[in-house]
């Protein structure tokens, strides 16, 4: 039998955590999209992101992390593998998001936003597990309380990452820019990538990629995964929304023992 990499409560740690990012990329905007689209399809593309991650996490340990624990890999391979793998997860995303019935409900960028939380979780989640290993790279990785926050760290990266690039994707698929978005999604993917395989052996390097990130979280959630909408139903979300803020002012204001009253 084989010998796992770490105490099995090491690992189940490294996981959960991985999948602590699918929660936190569920709030916000596309958990107040429910009436607005078949969120019973996003989870469905939810699972194929899980699958789909599984195999991109076990080639990127076999290709780029085993190579670079080796010290036998250059930044030139390092680059091309990350392409190769970058342009696979655009192709699958493109296929998935551009299936006529996807299309036709115009969810692509929401079901992108899911199927991206999924390659990002569970790339985290296999990341973790080397980032506890202190096999891996000695006097950095371990399991210390600093590569437990390393590992809620990489898992926010790396989730929000690929939902922000697959949401981008699928807003422009509903646009018919398939061949722009294959190529630009691929290059931000294969930086996402690099960086946080790299991260693994030194974390600052995750520094890099936070801006990027939090600049284009904005438009995510106000643009693209919005961007399947009519205007009637963009209309009707947005005063939806509205709403929702004013009740919970509402509730946060209100005195215990006062009925609240309110004009329509």
């Amino acid at each position: 039998m084989a010998v796992a990499p770490l105490p099995m409560v090491q690992m189940q740690l490294a996981f959960a955590i991985g999948l602590i990012g699918i929660y936190v990329g569920w709030r916000g905007t596309i958990a107040r999209m429910t009436g607005f689209y078949d969120l019973s399809g996003a989870v469905k593309t939810l699972m194929f992101g899980l699958v789909a991650g599984v195999f991109a996490a076990s080639a990127i340990d076999a290709l780029l992390l085993s190579n670079i624990r080796s010290e036998t890999v250059n930044i030139v391979w390092i680059g091309a593998v990350a392409l190769v793998i970058a342009m696979a997860e655009s192709a699958f995303a493109l296929f998935l998001l551009g299936r006529p019935r996807t299309v036709g409900l115009r969810a692509s960028a929401p079901y992108g936003w899911t199927l991206g939380l999924g390659f990002g979780s569970m790339r985290a989640a296999h990341l973790n597990v080397r980032l506890f290993d202190p096999e891996v790279w000695p006097g950095t990785t371990g399991f210390e309380a600093i590569n437990i926050a390393v590992a809620l760290a990489l898992t926010l990266t790396a989730c929000f990452g690929h939902a922000m690039i697959t949401a981008w994707q699928g807003s422009r698929i509903i646009e018919h820019q398939r061949a722009r978005t294959f190529f630009t999604s691929t290059l931000a993917r294969a930086i996402l990538i690099i960086t946080t395989v790299l991260a693994v052996f030194t974390p600052i390097l995750l520094i890099f990629v936070a801006p990027a990130l939090v600049l284009l979280w904005d438009s995510s959630q106000r643009n693209w995964l919005p961007a399947g909408m009519t205007p009637a139903a963009s209309q009707a979300y947005r005063r939806t929304i509205r709403g929702t803020a004013k009740h919970e002012r509402a509730a946060e204001q209100r005195i215990p023992g006062h009925r609240v009253f309110e004009e329509e």
